[in-house]
């Protein structure tokens, strides 16, 4: 299979088009001609990626974040991203990168599922369908009421945290919460607009936290990696159903960083 097929098959559940406006997202690197019989799927293009790709022969690489996001003028091995750019481009890998139109199309549904929140909706709506309905970014979903505390521990169950970030009253009663896997800054203001008593995501600092709990909303921050990694295998399961003939080797769960 070629790998602009193998793209035309992402793209039919998660079209270029659902992206963000300001998102790097397609083929970013390689050649779309290349005949793709194992790809590698991770959540960044880092270093310890690109050198798995290059070790097991991967043909394709896939991730969710972009190593591109802006203009280069050059690609060389004096910076990280250059460095991964050649290593990639040297060995004959295709690397795909799906971002926003993941977010938009699957990312915090799934998280809702895993949460066990039913009849969620769009949080942030930044598209409406050809068949009218509402895509975006997060969701949010009324709960059987549970103490913010009692959340958390649902939260760390669902996403195999040891820890989480709370900014809030752990005794508060929850009965609104919204999801925003990643960096979720954005989104404060329209999960206090839709009534959320929590939103579920990832970034949040010190001012964002505090003036989130002053206008009455906690803060659940599982980390940007810390949810979205259930990405990896999600579309390692997405590829073996479409790809019948083509090896996909998943990336393990390694969060960036260790709490001490």
């Amino acid at each position: 299979m070629l790998c602009k097929e193998v793209m035309s098959v992402i793209e039919e559940s998660y079209p270029r088009d659902c992206a963000l406006n300001w998102d790097n997202v397609g083929l970013l690197a390689g050649r779309d001609d290349k005949e793709v019989k194992r790809i590698y799927v991770a959540l960044d293009a880092d270093d310890d990626v690109v050198e798995t790709a290059v070790r097991i022969h991967a043909d394709m690489l896939i991730t969710h974040h972009p190593l591109i996001f802006s203009g280069m003028k050059r690609i060389t091995s004096e910076d990280f991203t250059g460095r991964r750019l050649l290593g990639l481009i040297q060995n004959d890998i295709s690397y795909y990168a799906m971002h926003t139109n993941y977010d938009v199309r699957g990312m915090a549904a799934l998280a809702c599922e895993r949460l066990g929140m039913p009849d969620s909706l769009v949080l942030e709506v930044t598209r409406v369908s050809e068949d009218g309905t509402e895509e975006g970014i997060g969701r949010i979903a009324d709960l059987d009421p549970v103490t913010l505390c009692s959340l958390c521990e649902r939260v760390k169950k669902a996403f195999g945290l040891d820890t989480v970030r709370l900014f809030g009253d752990q005794t508060q009663m929850i009965r609104r919460a919204a999801i925003c896997p990643g960096s979720g800054k954005s989104v404060i203001g329209q999960a206090l607009k839709k009534g959320a008593d929590v939103l579920i995501t990832g970034d949040i600092g010190h001012h964002e936290g505090i003036d989130a709990v002053a206008e009455g909303m906690a803060v659940i921050d599982a980390g940007h990696y810390g949810i979205e990694h259930i990405f990896i295998q999600d579309m390692k399961n997405y590829l073996e159903e479409y790809l019948r003939d083509v090896e996909i080797e998943a990336a393990s769960v390694r969060h960036p960083f260790t709490v001490l």
